[in-house]
């Protein structure tokens, strides 16, 4: 990992980017200003919430040291999500694997949780977005909708990936929007940090010699995001 960060709507500072969320924060990462400016772009053009007065929204940023098309294939995966998320005991998926297909989640204990049911709202393999909403189960997050995106970019001269996740969720009767928010983002980074472990050590297994095409692309992506 090279550095995390996240927005949260409804904080106490201004957006530093604007229109994106109530305010921003990411650790010191390779490319400084240049680098925040491409991850609000993103943020900007695929995860907008619009959080209604009960809800509390938030986005969390995480730089993965392996290629794009590796994370992409963990995070792609709506029929196993256990392959990279800690929390997930088992996964059944009704019917074939699309738009609108929805999956039962046992949830691993030591969570206040046992199951969820989630709908799969979108799946772009071309713009790597993958959107999902929960519609059922034994927990408190209700009205959960998330969007999970991935990126190319360069870390230390090699492909790495940035990868966006964002949700809204109702709060709780009894919970406030902080305690909400801190709440579904300590498991959002649970889920981040295991993403990075497992793809930073398949992207090990895997390792080829580096060609000037990934680091061609992911240099593209991050000139357009800013542009």
């Amino acid at each position: 990992m090279v550095g995390e960060g996240g927005s949260r709507a409804g904080g106490d500072r201004e957006s530093e980017f604007g229109g994106v969320g109530g305010w921003w924060w990411s650790d010191q990462i390779s490319g400084g200003d240049g680098c925040r400016l491409m991850e609000a772009e993103y943020v900007r053009r695929h995860h907008r919430h619009e959080p209604r007065d009960n809800q509390c929204s938030s986005t969390l940023v995480k730089h993965i040291k392996a290629p794009v098309h590796l994370v992409w294939s963990l995070v792609r995966r709506f029929d196993q999500p256990q392959k990279y998320k800690p929390f997930v005991s088992r996964c059944v998926v009704q019917g074939d694997l699309e738009v609108g297909s929805v999956r039962e989640v046992n949830v691993k204990s030591g969570l206040p949780a046992t199951t969820s049911t989630e709908r799969l709202e979108l799946l772009d393999d071309n713009e790597h977005v993958l959107s999902v909403k929960i519609v059922g189960g034994d927990h408190r997050l209700r009205n959960y909708s998330s969007i999970i995106t991935v990126h190319p970019e360069v870390i230390d001269g090699r492909p790495g990936t940035l990868v966006i996740e964002s949700f809204v969720v109702d709060v709780p009767d009894g919970n406030t929007k902080d305690e909400t928010c801190y709440f579904v983002e300590a498991l959002i980074k649970c889920n981040l940090k295991s993403l990075a472990d497992v793809s930073e050590r398949l992207a090990v297994q895997n390792a080829q010699p580096i060609s000037n095409t990934g680091f061609d692309e992911a240099s593209a992506a991050m000139r357009a995001a800013t542009r």
